[in-house]
């Protein structure tokens, strides 16, 4: 079997487009329902609306969880008309941003093994967490995720996400695309 990676020069928000094209794509011929997509202000979930309408793929947004930041970034004058749309969106404690509760060190840990692999890497797997442990998406439901590194998109893939409770259940598929490191 041969698949195709799309690797971005450059990580950031430039590569938004190209990103959610490859995601909805990749939903549409996989016939997945649900995409999780991670969106700080609003920015990326109203770009990947439009993508989906007529489609029946449900979203699940997901943005920073309340006290990440002194301002909470996500426009939630957004949320009703998102919901009104099918949509999901869905704000909770961010798994590898955790240390000072769980008091292990290995939230971090894990979180920057994951850089290893590009910062929208990381984020596509806890947002993965994040859908699952709200029961967004089912213990076998395959599902595509996408983040970014900052602001926008640059990573997407297609996964089989689980719950923090059953995190070695949790599959990656395919890689989309993501930025290569330099």
């Amino acid at each position: 079997m041969q698949g195709e990676i799309t690797y971005f020069d450059q990580p950031g928000k430039e590569n938004t487009d190209a990103t959610l094209e490859l995601a909805v794509a990749a939903a549409k011929e996989r016939d997945i329902g649900t995409i999780v997509v991670a969106s700080t202000t609003g920015y990326t979930a109203l770009e990947v609306v439009s993508r989906v309408e007529g489609t029946g793929i449900k979203l699940v947004i997901i943005p920073h969880q309340f006290g990440f930041r002194e301002e909470f970034e996500f426009d939630l004058s957004l949320v009703p008309k998102l919901e009104e749309q099918g949509h999901v969106f869905h704000a909770a404690t961010m798994p590898f941003h955790t240390d000072g509760f769980h008091g292990s060190g290995a939230p971090t840990a894990l979180a920057n093994i994951l850089r290893t692999l590009g910062h929208g890497t990381k984020v596509c797997l806890e947002i993965g967490l994040m859908a699952a442990n709200g029961g967004h998406v089912g213990p076998d439901e395959e599902c595509v995720l996408v983040a970014g590194t900052g602001r926008g998109a640059d990573t997407a893939m297609v996964a089989t996400a689980a719950s923090t409770m059953h995190l070695a259940a949790f599959k990656v598929h395919e890689i989309l695309c993501k930025p290569i490191l330099r």
